[in-house]
């Protein structure tokens, strides 16, 4: 019995003359991640991918499972390839769906036909395909409003396929497809979530972390290394850049006042970041901040923060409460690894009492105390960079 699987398009199905552009990426995302499963075959028709094995000794399941973390795909499911007759969908449907009826209470058949010159309407094939299947499998009864298992039979173009439930996508839109950011990775819980977030809107992700020896450990590192893997999953390849902020977090602590420590170093990250994202064709920083969180992102701090930039800078998590975004941190499985006592740069020289609505007349003036200029260039020189790709 042929197996393959259907791939539910989302919101890029609205596209209009630039479908076909999302269409092609997507694949390509697809093709990329399963591409270690073996040998596949990709057609599109009707807002549907067909991904097809080459092989019966391919492994669906981790398929499904890899295909359930690529963005731009609204529902998947595995479906058994009939041809466009009844009898074949009849007699398919009972081995194929055997062990999911043969356990279920209730049920109900769903009928979708795109081929309009399928001899059968809808509502009767969802009569006929249930009767049969009632008689077929006594211990069900038809509940449409709240079954166990819905069977839906699809007739389209070429075949008929018979699946059980859709099974929810990630959703969004291919990665790739709205261009290139780069996101300011700290290590905590929060910025991995922003990283996500913005790749299920299409964004391509780089990543950039500062590291502060010997204020913060290699393992500080390999910690902010490990969620760049984990995020890989989601997003793709990840280009790492490795910032040396030593020097410039001690001519802080010795040249501003410290009550504006964390703003004025926010800033010159910010720079840096910069510099390091046009040089990637990066078009905007993303970050993990969300208002209100600590001190260094009340609304005035983050303006503060915003003057140094020259690019957009997207926050996805701005409104969101820590319950929130824990959730979805443990949800793409990074909550384990950001919540590692390994702390980062951020922590070091923190200030005891920060300002929590620092004027930018005055931040401006503190920072331009003191020449941090060629500090930032000798830290871009001297950035460290490495690629993270999906290795499964």
């Amino acid at each position: 019995m042929k197996e393959i699987i259907l791939v539910k398009y989302g919101e890029m199905a609205l596209k209009g003359l630039n479908k076909k552009t999302f269409e092609d990426m997507l694949t390509k995302n697809i093709k990329r991640r399963i591409k270690s499963l073996g040998k596949f075959v990709c057609t599109s028709a009707q807002s549907t991918l067909y991904i097809t094995p080459e092989s019966e000794d391919t492994d669906l399941e981790e398929v499904m499972e890899r295909i359930g973390k690529i963005f731009g795909i609204a529902a998947y499911c595995r479906a058994c390839v009939c041809e466009k007759s009844f009898d074949d969908i009849r007699e398919k449907s009972f081995d194929y769906l055997n062990e999911i009826l043969s356990y279920a209470k209730t049920f109900k058949v769903t009928a979708k036909r795109a081929d309009k010159a399928f001899p059968m309407k809808s509502p009767e094939i969802c009569m006929e395909l249930g009767g049969a299947l009632l008689e077929k499998f006594p211990n069900l009864t038809v509940d449409v409003k709240n079954p166990e298992v819905t069977v839906t039979v699809e007739i389209r173009d070429t075949n008929a396929f018979v699946h059980a439930e859709n099974i929810k996508g990630a959703g969004g839109l291919p990665v790739g497809s709205s261009g290139k950011a780069l996101l300011l990775l700290s290590g905590g819980i929060d910025s991995p979530v922003a990283g996500w977030m913005m790749a299920k809107r299409g964004v391509h992700i780089a990543a950039i972390h500062y590291v502060s020896p010997p204020y913060t450990s290699d393992r500080a590192q390999l910690k902010v290394e490990q969620l760049c893997e984990r995020l890989t999953d989601y997003c793709g390849g990840i280009a790492f850049y490795c910032v040396p902020f030593t020097e410039i977090q001690e001519a802080i602590k010795d040249n501003c006042p410290e009550e504006f420590f964390t703003v004025i170093m926010r800033r010159l990250m910010m720079e840096i970041a910069q510099r390091i994202a046009e040089k990637d064709g990066c078009l905007a920083l993303i970050t993990g901040e969300s208002v209100g969180q600590v001190a260094s992102q009340t609304m005035a701090a983050i303006a503060c923060t915003d003057a140094a930039c020259r690019m957009p800078v997207f926050r996805p998590l701005i409104g969101m409460d820590k319950t929130e975004i824990i959730e979805i941190s443990r949800k793409i499985d990074t909550f384990d690894i950001s919540t590692l006592p390994y702390e980062d740069c951020c922590t070091v020289f923190t200030p005891k009492h920060p300002k929590v609505r620092p004027a930018l007349s005055d931040i401006e003036k503190a920072q331009s105390a003191f020449d941090f200029e060629p500090l930032i260039c000798r830290a871009v020189e001297n950035t460290e960079l490495k690629t993270f790709n999906f290795k499964r």
